[in-house]
């Protein structure tokens, strides 16, 4: 796995061993998502939820973002996400929290414009989650919900639509973005 472009383009991340602990994201995946979203996360305030390596967080910091929260209850992955951050040169914009994702959003007082979310395939998180990221992302905020394909998400979270909607082999990408009545 490795940094796909940005500052620290080309760097190596460090994974879990095994897949059945930690899924990171498929480079492919990565790649659309950012594809999707590219001009709008220079200066920007991410959440990574569900970090495992922090390969998602990383790829939004080394693209402009301001700062990123890490999210992963997995000891171990707390451990890697942050030797990720140092070998990348992004731990002076980065807090790291050992938190359940979903708990950590319900509790907490920070704003975020992106919010990207890896939950464990067919775990029913993915509904928990982007409901708990609707409420915690700012005005004119991005939701990125990766999901196995068969799962499905609702066209509306709170004041966020679904946007784009896009299947790679066994993973699906919910994009949904704020959405104010005209």
């Amino acid at each position: 796995m490795r940094v796909i472009t940005g500052s620290a383009r080309g760097r190596k991340l460090v994974t879990l061993p095994g897949e059945d602990i930690i899924r990171p994201t498929a480079d492919k995946v990565k790649g659309a998502i950012f594809s999707s979203i590219q001009f709008e996360i220079e200066g920007r305030r991410v959440l990574d939820m569900f970090a495992g390596s922090g390969a998602l967080g990383i790829e939004a910091l080394s693209r402009g973002a301001e700062s990123c929260v890490f999210a992963e209850i997995n000891k171990k992955a707390v451990e890697i996400i942050k030797k990720n951050l140092d070998a990348c040169g992004f731990a002076d914009r980065a807090k790291v929290v050992n938190s359940d994702a979903v708990s950590y959003l319900r509790t907490t007082f920070e704003g975020f414009d992106i919010i990207l979310a890896d939950p464990p395939y067919k775990s029913g998180l993915a509904l928990k989650t982007l409901n708990a990221a609707a409420q915690c992302a700012r005005e004119g905020g991005i939701i990125v919900i990766e999901t196995a394909r068969e799962e499905e998400l609702p066209e509306r979270a709170g004041s966020f639509t679904l946007a784009k909607h896009s299947a790679y082999s066994k993973t699906a990408i919910y994009i949904y973005r704020y959405h104010t009545e005209t």
